[in-house]
């Protein structure tokens, strides 16, 4: 890219920043792919392994766990490098991490690796909202945010259906080494599509002061409030989203090949929904449309937790919808994260945010798990009490949100060419 490619003001040229967004969506893409991609290998892990649906739980939550711890400790380095070559370093390790995955003999193993990917992954996350807070103006950023989580529809239409299928015809690791390959071509794009992200580093703090600065950010009590909330809402979709598809197989009678067909009637929903939803929060206002879109959540919540018997397509039919809604959620609430913080600390702001969510993550599938009982014929019972406390606490952060509100809109960093 050329320097012309940047306007005088500093920000990306329109079509460069389209050609960004894009590319962290991609990158994005393979972080969720690699999370999601573990629920619908759940009982083909079940059989491979012999292991019940809280030992998959286990796994889901090991990451979720350790890419909170990672979020943490990157909340004290994260605003202090290059955010271009702090991501290519992670995305590396990630990419490593899928690789031992792919190559685990045991189970044991298995869980090792997704610990490691927890530890990539979760600063990856936190790495994305932080460049999205400095290349994108406030009141563009739930559109931006939109496109981002697109990465999510791309994950359920083209990943983890992709990832399925060859688990179902080549074993339950191919779907490892296919994010490996993924992995090193987006990471071969962002090496030559970034722009030096540096900007941040005039602001920084010297490196005695980052302790107390980083304890000083956790007693800020707007940012409390957003921390509560953001763990809450990845908690109550935690409490669903991991036992989907060993229900289905399980008590539904769904077969394991035939969730790649459930998951890409969702993943195509939310890929048109997601932009749409971003342009109505940067009309509406985050707020809003986070109560409107979690309130329309509770049916779905409540449907697939009860869900009587159904014939395939009637599986088909709803699945958009949750989908739509549990996704749906999530971008007004991370495009006003974006706007909490001072734009000094954002880095390090969106990081604990983001090893909150992870731990908010590791909670509600460990909690789910436990609720859960299989009889001998393999039966999942006690997944309507999830249902329940996923309303719950639902309701509960359609009324926190309030107390969360957005800092000064703060103007995009210089963006080297």
């Amino acid at each position: 890219m050329s320097p012309s490619a940047a306007t005088s003001a500093g920000v990306l040229a329109p079509a460069r920043e389209r050609i960004v967004l894009w590319l962290l969506a991609l990158t994005q893409f393979t972080v969720i792919m690699d999370f999601m991609v573990m629920m619908p290998l759940a009982p083909q892990l079940m059989r491979a392994f012999d292991i019940s649906p809280a030992a998959v739980s286990g796994a889901v939550s090991a990451y979720a766990w350790c890419a909170g711890i990672s979020g943490l400790l990157a909340s004290m380095y994260i605003d202090r490098f290059d955010r271009k070559r702090l991501l290519l370093t992670m995305f590396a390790l990630f990419t490593v991490s899928n690789l031992a995955c792919a190559l685990a003999p045991s189970f044991h193993v298995l869980v090792l690796s997704r610990a490691f990917a927890g530890l990539t992954g979760g600063v990856l996350a936190s790495i994305i909202m932080a460049i999205i807070g400095d290349l994108i103006p406030a009141e563009r950023r739930g559109a931006a945010t939109g496109i981002v989580m697109t990465s999510f529809s791309l994950a359920a239409v083209a990943g983890v259906p992709t990832g399925v299928m060859l688990a179902a015809h080549f074993g339950w690791a191919s779907p490892f080494y296919l994010l490996v390959l993924f992995s090193l071509l987006i990471w071969a794009a962002a090496w030559r599509v970034l722009p030096a992200l540096d900007g941040h580093l005039a602001r920084r703090v010297p490196l005695a002061q980052v302790l107390p600065e980083l304890l000083a950010l956790y007693r800020v009590p707007g940012h409390q409030k957003a921390f509560l909330l953001s763990g809450v809402n990845m908690l109550t979709g935690m409490l669903v989203i991991p036992f989907i598809s060993p229900v289905l197989v399980n008590n539904i009678g769904v077969q394991p090949a035939e969730i790649t067909f459930v998951y890409l009637a969702g993943g195509v929903a939310t890929l048109f929904s997601a932009r749409r939803i971003g342009r109505w929060s940067d009309r509406a206002g985050a707020q809003f449309v986070y109560r409107a879109v979690a309130l329309l959540s509770l049916p779905p919540i409540l449907f697939m937790t009860h869900m009587p018997q159904l014939p395939l397509w009637g599986v088909l039919l709803f699945f958009p919808f949750f989908m739509m809604a549990l996704s749906g959620r999530n971008i007004p609430l991370q495009a006003l994260m974006t706007t909490v913080p001072q734009p000094a600390r954002r880095g390090a702001f969106l990081s604990t945010n983001s090893a909150i969510q992870s731990m908010g993550n590791g909670v509600g599938a460990l909690l789910g798990g436990l609720l859960l009982q299989t009889d001998a014929g393999g039966h999942i019972s006690g997944y309507g009490l999830n249902g329940w406390l996923a309303v719950g606490l639902t309701l509960f952060s359609v009324f926190w949100i309030g107390r969360v509100g957005a800092g000064m809109a703060p103007a995009p960093q210089a963006v080297k060419a």
